[in-house]
C-alpha cells in the first residue's frame, strides 16, 4: 500500500475510534436511566423514528457483513467493522425500546409516516431514502479487491445521507430525551463518516 493509502487508513481508524465512544458512552449513559422517558412518554414519532432505523440499519450491517475480512483495502475494512460495530449497538438499543413501549421490533412494511410523507401515509420500506436495491447488493457481493470497496463506499454514503435526514426529523419531532440524543448522535457521527468516505473515493479509490 502506497504511503497516501496509508496515511488515509490511519486517518479513518482514528476518527472511527472516536465514533465509537461517542456511541459508546450513549449507551452506558442510557442504560442506567430509570426515571427518564418512561415508556407512557413515546410518542408515534418515538416509536416510528426508531422502527424505521432500525430497519435502516440492518441494511447497514449487512453490507459490512458482505465485504468484511475481503481484500477492499484497510481503509474499507476499518470503516466497515466500525459502521457494523456502532450500528449493531444501536439497533440493539431502539429495538429494546420498542419492546418497553410494547410496539413491533419486526421491519415495517410502510416506514416514515411518522415524519409526515405522503400527508402522513408514508411509503413502502423499499422506498425508504438510502436503501440499496436488491441489484445493489447483489453487486456489492459479487465485486472483488477494490472494486468491491469503492462500491462499499459508495453505497454507505449514499446510505448515510438517508440516515442522516431521518435523524434531523426525529431531532425536531420525537419527544423521548433519550431518542433526540441518539438521533443527535447519528447526525453527527454520520455526518462525519460521509466526509471520511468522500476523501477516500477522492483518493484512495478514485
Amino acid at each position: 500500500m502506497n504511503q497516501r493509502a496509508t496515511s488515509r487508513r490511519g486517518f479513518l481508524v482514528a476518527a472511527g475510534a472516536g465514533a465509537a465512544g461517542l456511541a459508546g458512552g450513549l449507551v452506558l449513559s442510557d442504560a442506567g436511566s430509570s426515571t427518564d422517558d418512561q415508556p407512557s412518554l413515546a410518542t408515534e414519532a418515538d416509536s416510528g423514528f426508531c422502527a424505521d432505523m432500525s430497519t435502516h440499519h440492518v441494511q447497514a450491517l449487512a453490507m459490512c457483513q458482505r465485504v468484511l475480512g475481503r481484500d477492499t483495502g484497510d481503509a474499507v475494512q476499518a470503516a466497515a467493522a466500525e459502521v457494523l460495530q456502532t450500528q449493531a449497538i444501536e439497533v440493539g438499543m431502539m429495538r429494546a425500546w420498542l419492546t418497553d413501549w410494547d410496539q413491533s421490533t419486526s421491519p415495517p412494511e410502510t416506514v416514515m409516516a411518522w415524519m409526515g410523507i405522503n400527508e402522513g401515509a408514508g411509503m413502502p420500506r423499499a422506498m425508504m431514502p438510502g436503501l440499496a436495491s436488491d441489484d445493489e447488493m447483489r453487486s456489492l457481493s459479487l465485486a472483488e479487491g477494490t472494486a468491491q470497496g469503492k462500491l462499499w463506499i459508495e453505497l454507505m454514503r449514499a446510505h448515510h445521507v438517508g440516515g442522516v435526514a431521518m435523524a434531523e426529523a426525529a431531532i425536531e419531532l420525537v419527544s423521548a430525551d433519550k431518542v433526540r440524543r441518539l438521533a443527535r448522535t447519528q447526525v453527527d457521527v454520520q455526518t462525519f463518516e460521509i466526509a471520511q468516505y468522500d476523501e477516500l473515493l477522492s483518493t484512495v479509490y478514485s
